[in-house]
């Protein structure tokens, strides 16, 4: 009995401390415009979210749907953040209060300002990929 007990413990104890394994996230940006510039795309933890940086950059990216993977993602909570910078300045460029780039993000559609994390964040499992389909929006 008390080896039985030994062994649920270790086992136990074991899968507990086995570290969470990494997965891929993919990101399928759909109505991409065939524009020039770059389309630059950021997973963000809520500590670098909107920080301006990228980690993804697809030079003159085709019309239609540009797909974009980030491998060995640590589960966790995340933001991605797509921006067609048609200038090359890396930064968002605004027309008014309209952004004059293409943009997505993770519910793109419901937002009326600008994003906070918890209104765009999603979460990667620590097991199985992500797969997210993000349309671009085009202003101008």
């Amino acid at each position: 009995m008390k080896t039985l007990i030994a062994t649920a413990l270790s086992a136990l104890i074991t899968a507990t401390a086995a570290p969470a394994l990494a997965g891929g996230v993919t990101i399928n940006l759909n109505n991409v415009q065939a524009r020039p510039g770059q389309l630059l795309v950021a997973l963000q933890t809520e500590g670098q979210c909107a920080s301006g940086a990228f980690g993804e950059r697809v030079d003159n990216p085709a019309a239609g749907t540009t797909t974009v993977v980030f491998h060995d993602v640590p589960p966790g909570d995340y933001a991605v953040f797509a921006l067609h910078d048609e200038d090359g300045n890396g930064e968002m460029t605004m027309r008014g209060q309209m952004p004059a780039e293409g943009w997505s993000t993770y519910h793109a559609d419901q937002l009326r300002g600008a994003p906070t994390f918890a209104q765009v964040k999603f979460t990667v499992p620590a097991s199985g990929p992500v797969n997210l389909t993000l349309p671009m929006v085009y202003f101008f």
